[in-house]
């Protein structure tokens, strides 16, 4: 199954409720942190694109210096896509991979998806949230209002992401309701999930 949505849409928190309930989780945002690791090749291009001054003296990645290149030049952006996502495929379908055979069901959490659609999915589930709404609850989890409106603007539109969408999640209203949302959706996941063939997962 893939799980996606915007900035703000709670996708994380859905992603969360989803294992709770037995899911395997194969979290992209992680994977690409992984790859990203201090001494790693994707670092070491990303710097080489980018400027050195895009890491930091400990040698992390300086995400923020990244960010502010990146969301506001689409053709940077495209640049870094094209670095981190090959190796980001790769480790994702080997995660995945490593599930095939078991009865768990697999959730692709992919912020991405929309724009980077993957074969095979059992569906496609979005997080969905109005964008003023998204705006705001970036901002209080600390973001930069400027910032969280660049990224959003950076990605798919909120119409084009639905369209894509098998089942929608409404993250407009309060917790209780999100978790009696998931609750409702799971048995129809876990049905769509017998019926899969395995390259399917």
């Amino acid at each position: 199954m893939g799980l996606t949505g915007g900035i703000g849409a709670g996708k994380s928190t859905v992603s969360k409720l989803l294992a709770e309930r037995g899911a395997a989780i194969v979290d992209a945002d992680q994977i690409a942190r992984d790859l990203q690791a201090p001494g790693s090749p994707v670092l070491d291009q990303m710097a080489e694109r980018f400027g050195a001054h895009i890491i930091n003296d400990d040698g992390s990645l300086d995400r923020g210096a990244v960010a502010s290149i990146v969301f506001s030049d689409k053709a940077a952006l495209k640049d870094l896509n094209g670095i981190v996502h090959p190796a980001m495929h790769t480790e994702i379908q080997s995660q995945i991979d490593a599930h095939l055979g078991t009865d768990r069901l697999v959730v692709l959490d992919f912020p991405l998806l929309g724009e980077n659609p993957r074969k095979g999915l059992a569906a496609t589930i979005v997080v969905d949230i109005p964008y003023d709404l998204a705006v705001v609850r970036a901002v209080d989890r600390g973001m930069d209002e400027a910032d969280v409106r660049n990224r959003i603007d950076s990605q798919i539109s909120r119409d084009k992401r639905l369209e894509s969408a098998t089942h929608v999640v409404d993250n407009s209203g309060g917790l209780d309701d999100l978790n009696r949302q998931v609750a409702e959706l799971w048995p129809q996941l876990m049905e769509l999930d017998q019926y899969a063939p395995p390259s399917a997962l």
